[in-house]
């Protein structure tokens, strides 16, 4: 497998089972014993690995919410949990995920030890939000940890990926909107969505090839056989998450 094959079959895997805990009932369950709502514990929880910023610096790093809506949501959570402890107990729901729906997969071990070889060569430069995440310790166990690990890398993707849109010369409003219209007034946006062109699609694909090229140099330290291990380890927990 080259490392383009390799980005080509991991990347979207990564994109879907990363933010797997997001929503779950677990992670809701936990965010209500804090007195917090399941969009203001994702606000909270996913921005507080940042630390108690104002919400400007969370509308940089998540980049396609309106600043209206991350203010809203952002002040009136941390006014309940201070941002740093949302955070670790964010990526503890994390890591309560990967216990629950992956404990006794086979090959978690040589994932685990692939995804861990990828984060470290990661250059974070410009990229917050996976910089941030990034920084959290990983559990020690096993299941735990191949889902943060897989959290922290689609955090990687995506801080890459809004760079990546506006070096294409795209907003991260008219991307968004193309990327998920059933998703864009929930973002904060007004019910009519912004008039697009067949030029901001090609920027949206340029966005994309610009992104694997971004994220390629990471993914190349692996060998054939650790890239191997990497998907297979991403297609066993995607098995074992939508069962």
């Amino acid at each position: 497998m080259t490392p383009n094959e390799l980005v080509a079959a991991a990347c979207p895997k990564i994109g879907a089972l990363g933010s797997a805990f997001y929503f779950h009932p677990d992670t809701l369950a936990k965010g209500k014993e804090l007195g917090l709502d399941g969009f203001r514990w994702y606000f909270l929880g996913r921005g507080g690995v940042l630390g108690d910023v104002e919400s400007p610096v969370i509308t940089a790093a998540f980049g396609y919410f309106t600043p209206a809506l991350v203010d809203k949501m952002w002040t009136t959570a941390r006014e309940k949990v201070e941002p740093r402890d949302a955070g670790h107990r964010y990526m503890a729901c994390c890591a309560d995920l990967g216990r629950s729906k992956l404990a006794g997969l086979s090959g978690l071990e040589a994932y685990c030890a692939a995804a861990e070889k990828v984060n470290a060569a990661v250059d974070p430069a410009g990229l917050s939000l996976y910089a941030g995440i990034a920084a959290e310790p990983l559990a020690a166990d096993v299941p735990a940890r191949a889902m943060q690990l897989t959290a922290v890398l689609r955090e990687f993707r995506g801080s890459t990926h809004l760079l990546a849109v506006l070096a294409s010369g795209l907003t991260a409003q008219v991307a968004h909107f193309l990327r998920r219209p059933n998703e864009y007034k929930t973002f904060g946006y007004g019910d009519d969505g912004p008039a697009v062109t067949d030029a901001d699609r090609a920027k949206l694909a340029a966005a994309d090839t610009l992104t694997d090229q971004l994220v390629l140099p990471a993914y190349s330290v692996l060998s054939s056989s650790e890239a191997d291990a990497l998907v297979a380890g991403l297609t066993t927990m995607e098995a074992a998450l939508a069962s």
